[in-house]
C-alpha cells in the first residue's frame, strides 16, 4: 500500500480544485464560481448584504482583488441575480435565491459523497489544521 503524502499546499490545492471543479458543474452556463460564492454570502446574510461587506468578503476570504470583486458584484446585478436596495444593500432576487438554493443542495450532495464515509476524528483534525493554516496565511498577507 502506498504511503499517503504529507499535507502541504499542493495536496490542499489539489483537493480544493478537484472539489471546485465538481461544484462548478452545478452552475448555470455563464455563472462563475466567484459569483456563486457572492450569492452564498448574500444568502448567509439573510438574503441582503451591504455592498461593502460583500466586497470585503470577496477580497478577504476569497482573496479576489478589489476590481475583480467589484466586477463580480456588477455581473450579478446585471444578470438580475442581485438587486440594489436603499442603504447600499444588495439583495438576492427570486432568480438569485433559486440559483443559490439549487447550488447549495448540489454542493451538499457532493460533500456527502466526498466526506460521508470518512472518520469524524479525521475530519475534525483536518478542519483544525486547515483553519490554522488559513489563519497563518492571512496573518502573513496582512503583514505584507
Amino acid at each position: 500500500m502506498a504511503t499517503a503524502p504529507a499535507v502541504n499546499g499542493q495536496v490542499i490545492g489539489m483537493a480544493h480544485y478537484a472539489t471546485r471543479a465538481l461544484a462548478e458543474r452545478l452552475l448555470p452556463r455563464g455563472t462563475t464560481f466567484n459569483q456563486a460564492l457572492a450569492l452564498n454570502a448574500a444568502e448567509a446574510a439573510g438574503g441582503a448584504v451591504e455592498r461593502r461587506a460583500l466586497i470585503a468578503r470577496l477580497t478577504g476570504a476569497v482573496k479576489l482583488g478589489l476590481a475583480a470583486a467589484e466586477a463580480t458584484v456588477e455581473a450579478l446585478t446585471s444578470a438580475g441575480l442581485l438587486e440594489e436596495r436603499p442603504g447600499d444593500l444588495l439583495a438576492l432576487t427570486p432568480a438569485g435565491d433559486a440559483l443559490v438554493q439549487a447550488y447549495k443542495a448540489g454542493v451538499a450532495g457532493i460533500a456527502a459523497d466526498l466526506y460521508g464515509d470518512l472518520p469524524a476524528e479525521d475530519l475534525a483534525a483536518a478542519g483544525r489544521v486547515l483553519t490554522e493554516v488559513t489563519a497563518r496565511a492571512d496573518a502573513m498577507l496582512a503583514a505584507g
